[in-house]
């Protein structure tokens, strides 16, 4: 039996995911969600006048964000992290691919994307347009076609019998997706397309596209599904599921902190952070030492902090049950994932884990464990990145998730409010038990 306030967090959760078919939509979606609760949008190139009790926030490059607010500075910060980013398909630069008088796009893979799943699905697009402006100004916008344009079709079985057995898919060859049929000698242009789209959604002063970052999503909503409406399947749960959940911690929790709390929703996780908005940027290092006043201050606060990686966490797939540690194989719906490696691909430590357990105690809420089979490798977080730039007490939880870098994952229905209820808790605390 689930309780209204659950169904009504889904609810928001499965909008959120729908409206962000990318980072950029989902930091303007974040964005405005904040502002309807009271945080201010920071601009980094002018001096800020930072109250206490204030609720702010920071965007670079559209795609990465980090909100707080500003409590007591000697209580340190409360933080925790997640990335906006998934795998998915970026255009090219020079996308445009006339074969056989069909218009294909050529795709670059970001991140490590499970493939095969991409074969078959309606498939729309998505991004930032730069342009120029026809008073001759640089400017930008987001679009979103929001209905099916492409398509990436299989190869039929009769083609070649063996593909059950033996298929590869050849990214360079195989990916790029089919927009439509063209005449004998007809040619396409992807920025005249992309300007008369610009204009469709209400830019009305586009002279020349200039460049864009567009990348290709699965147009099938979100949806709660399961005999008894167990689960959550949708595309963008890596990360966007932490993204909401540590939004709505924020701002259910902004008028009970004492400390200072923060929410990091980094770019470029997936393609490993080193970026400008990317975790192993400085963008979070540099919004902390203009909160604290004086970088004494700065340092102090540092060793009061805790911060808290979110990420999804592998739960145990049935059919596949030999990947998993026998001891550890975290269950969708049972719980938080405390994720640990020796090899501190994961920042967990015992004496984070410990808080973590002590908060899921308070909250009456299960947790579990992750740990990779000894004979496999461990992905990795944002979580590490973060204690090596700050030096700050960290550590990786997730919530159980089948289908990773999927295009289409699955979560369960009571994972994401639960933690969103300990974050808030996190947030809330004073003084560390410890």
């Amino acid at each position: 039996m689930t309780s209204k306030k659950q169904n009504t967090f889904n609810q928001a959760l499965i909008q959120f995911l729908d409206n962000s078919p990318t980072p950029f939509h989902a930091v303007k979606n974040m964005a405005s969600r904040l502002e309807a609760h009271g945080f201010i949008q920071l601009d980094e190139s002018q001096t800020w006048s930072l109250e206490e009790g204030g609720r702010y926030y920071v965007t670079r490059n559209d795609s990465s964000i980090v909100a707080f607010t500003r409590g007591q500075l000697e209580l340190g910060f409360r933080m925790t992290g997640a990335h906006t980013d998934s795998p998915c398909l970026k255009l090219k630069p020079k996308p445009e691919l006339h074969r056989h008088q069909y218009l294909q796009l050529g795709v670059e893979v970001y991140g490590g994307a499970l493939l095969n799943p991409w074969f078959d699905r309606d498939l729309s697009l998505a991004g930032r347009v730069h342009y120029l402006t026809t008073s001759g100004q640089l400017a930008s916008g987001l679009i979103d076609y929001q209905r099916a344009i492409a398509i990436i079709p299989s190869l039929a079985i009769h083609l070649d019998r063996e593909a059950n057995k033996n298929r590869t898919v050849n990214p360079q060859k195989h990916i790029p997706p089919i927009l439509s049929q063209l005449g004998k000698d007809e040619k396409a242009d992807v920025r005249t397309l992309l300007k008369e789209r610009l204009v469709e959604e209400g830019f009305e002063d586009v002279a020349e596209v200039l460049e864009f970052d567009l990348s290709f999503y699965d147009t099938q909503g979100a949806s709660i599904i399961g005999l008894n409406n167990e689960f959550i399947t949708s595309a963008r749960l890596d990360n966007l599921l932490s993204c909401f959940v540590g939004l709505e911690s924020l701002i259910q929790s902004a008028d009970q902190s004492d400390a200072s709390t923060v929410l990091v929703c980094n770019d470029h996780e997936e393609v490993g952070s080193q970026s400008a908005v990317g975790a192993q940027g400085p963008m979070l290092q540099s919004i902390l030492e203009r909160i604290c006043e004086t970088p004494e201050q700065f340092r102090r606060a540092m060793t009061q902090t805790v911060m808290i990686s979110t990420d999804n966490a592998h739960g145990i797939h049935p059919n596949y049950a030999d990947k998993h540690d026998g001891n550890h194989g975290p269950i969708i719906n049972q719980g938080t994932v405390i994720k640990i490696n020796a090899n501190q691909r994961y920042a967990t430590n015992d004496e984070t884990a410990a808080l973590f357990r002590w908060l899921c105690q308070q909250e009456k809420a299960e947790c579990q464990h992750f740990t990779v089979r000894t004979d496999m490798g461990c992905g990795s977080t944002i979580g590490p990145i973060t204690a090596g730039e700050l030096g700050i007490k960290t550590l990786d939880i997730g919530l159980p998730t089948f289908g990773m870098h999927s295009i289409r994952e699955t979560c369960g229905i009571k994972d994401a409010y639960e933690l969103s209820n300990i974050l808030k808790r996190f947030f809330e605390l004073k003084a560390f038990p410890y």
